[in-house]
């Protein structure tokens, strides 16, 4: 996407009363003389964030000032993050709902009910400089050639760790290795266990794939063909099912998706896999253990550093919507708050476009919450070991229905409970797999 394509695709945003104006650089939507009875709602659907600090920024300040610029009613519905998709195919369904609705991973397949947002991307290029590929990576079909989805912003998944239980046993968690041996370790010295989730939930979901990244192993590679059935994800499983026995427990089978937060936070757990959530919890209410737990990145595999991102904001704008022209500008407009966003999300949603944010290291690198100040100073290399959801490639519909339906993480629960091999295991799941690219290849959507 250029400058010059952008500046020609550059449209122009329609008032519901029929006032035309031209979006251009402009930062909001002026439409004079426009009588009150007649301003559009602009009704927008996401969760109920996690540092409630970010919804009181963003109910109670940025949208009535949005909506106050541009004379448009703005009303937010903010649901539980399990909520997001059920709500999503009943507005489906229905042919109605919210003008804008927010997804926390590539909502793909879905592509086939929204408006194509590449004019939005090319917008915000123009302004704000180009997207990270992680963003957009999560929000385009390459085979459609279609920006099913927008992404403001992102969640990096590192590890947090009890920075005195590892010191106690002389390890660090740089590597999954050193991840096995030192989890092992304070399992026995300790009795403390090590909290990786192994259930139908979110963070499983994200933190095995991130395993299986780490390992060379991969549900479709780059061109998006399945290749679940691998050497490499054989020794994914196997290495996840020694963890598992060594220095884990039971209740890993039946997490939810705030779980581990729950364990670290009361003492139990001494490692896992999860977003600042942890940690910021922990120090805006004083829990004594916050303080010691640390964080690192995402650990080296026998391939490679890597891991997906923990949650990803992506928009989608339905083709029923009643206002999308002014929910493409609400878009535009946000993204030049993304500093803000990430100040008021406590450096929860990091920026998809890195530019609005320039002194995102000199942030990290010393907040006054954190002990010590430095803590999240971890992340400034993070675009380097996070990527998406699909990789090596896009993010797309087979991937979507696998992430909703728990495939991987049934897999790997399986062989960790020994209810079948790695080998058993992993050709059910592969024919599972495949039987779901086919369906949406049919489709021509993969």
């Amino acid at each position: 996407m250029t400058a010059a394509k952008t500046r020609t695709r550059r449209q122009v945003l329609k008032a519901a009363g029929g006032a035309a104006l031209v979006a251009g650089l402009a930062p909001s939507i002026v439409i004079p003389g426009r009588a009150a009875a007649s301003r559009p709602t602009l009704k927008i659907l996401q969760w109920k964030h996690f540092v409630p600090a970010f919804d009181e920024w963003f109910n109670k300040v940025y949208v009535v000032e949005w909506g106050r610029r541009n004379d448009v009613d703005v009303v937010v519905d903010n649901v539980g993050m399990t909520s997001l998709v059920g709500r999503a195919t009943a507005e489906i369904s229905a042919q109605r709902g919210h003008d804008l609705c927010m997804f926390l991973s590539p909502p793909s397949s879905f592509e086939e009910h929204v408006v194509d947002l590449r004019d939005v991307y090319e917008e915000c290029e123009s302004r704000y400089g180009k997207p990270i590929e992680l963003g957009v990576r999560s929000s385009y079909n390459p085979k459609t050639g279609k920006y099913y989805g927008f992404s403001d912003s992102y969640v990096p998944d590192p590890i947090n760790y009890r920075a005195d239980l590892w010191g106690e046993v002389g390890h660090y968690p740089n590597s999954w290795d050193d991840v096995r041996a030192g989890a092992r370790k304070i399992k026995q010295d300790f009795g403390v266990p090590a909290g990786f989730g192994l259930a139908p939930e979110l963070d499983t979901n994200m933190g095995l794939r991130s395993i299986m990244a780490a390992f060379g192993a991969s549900v479709q590679d780059a061109e998006g063909r399945p290749v679940l059935k691998s050497p490499e994800t054989l020794e994914a499983l196997k290495f996840v099912k020694a963890l598992y026995q060594e220095s884990m427990t039971d209740e890993v089978f039946t997490w939810d998706a705030s779980s581990n937060n729950r364990q670290m936070l009361a003492g139990r757990g001494s490692i896992t896999l999860n977003a600042i959530s942890i940690t910021r919890t922990g120090e805006t209410q004083r829990i004594p253990v916050a303080d010691r737990i640390a964080l690192a990145r995402a650990p080296e595999g026998p391939v490679r550093r890597i891991g997906l991102q923990h949650l990803l904001d992506v928009y989608v704008i339905w083709e029923f919507a009643e206002n999308i022209e002014i929910a493409k500008q609400f878009l535009i407009d946000y993204v030049g708050e993304s500093r803000s966003a990430f100040l008021s999300s406590q450096f929860y949603n990091f920026p998809c476009f890195p530019e609005t944010v320039p002194d995102i290291g000199a942030l990290i690198a010393r907040d006054p919450q954190a002990t010590p100040a430095d803590k999240y100073n971890v992340f400034v290399d993070v675009s380097d070991w996070m990527t998406n959801l699909g990789f090596p490639g896009y993010a797309n519909a087979a991937e979507d229905e696998l992430f909703g339906t728990w495939a991987i993480s049934n897999l790997f629960a399986e062989v960790a409970r020994g209810r079948a091999t790695p080998e058993e295991a992993l050709d059910r799941t592969d024919l599972q797999v495949r039987a779901v690219f086919d369906k949406w290849r049919e489709k021509g959507i993969v």
